[in-house]
Formats: C-alpha cells, structure tokens, sequence
C-alpha cells in the first residue's frame, strides 16, 4: 500500500466519507467531521501510520488534504504516485 492510500484510508474512516465523497483537493471546510475532534483524530493517525507527530502550529494550519501532504513530504514521506 502506498502512502497515498494509506493517507486516504486513515482520512475516509476519520472523517467518516464516503470514497466517491473524497479527493486529494478537499478542504476541511467542505467537511463537517473535520471539527477540533477530527483534528485531534487526524494529527493521532498520522502519528500513529507515519510516524510523523503534527506541532500544533502545523495541526492548527491545516486547511486541507494537501496540506497533509504538504507538511508530510517536507519530513521525507513521499506521495509520488
């Protein structure tokens, strides 16, 4: 599994969508599940799937799934496809 889909599995069941609901531009205002608690979630499986732990500065700025990424592949995770 790459990291790309392992980010996408970890974010459909934290966020509780549907796959068909979700693309890699989405943004955490277009999401309901995406509250302070979602955030919480999210920064705890990325930590827990990448090894990676969110400084709250960066889990605070997270506007989207390409932030995600963004913040992931500036510590040397690759989601090349």
């Amino acid at each position: 599994m790459t990291n790309r889909e392992k980010l996408i599995d970890l974010l459909l069941d934290i966020l509780l969508l549907d796959p068909s609901e979700f693309h890699l531009e989405l943004k955490r205002d277009e999401i309901q599940t995406w509250d302070s608690m979602g955030l919480v979630a999210i920064a705890v499986g990325v930590e827990e799937t990448f090894g990676y732990h969110f400084t709250p500065g960066e889990a605070t700025s997270l506007t989207g799934v390409d932030d995600i990424i963004r913040i992931l592949e500036t510590k040397g995770i690759s989601f090349a496809e």
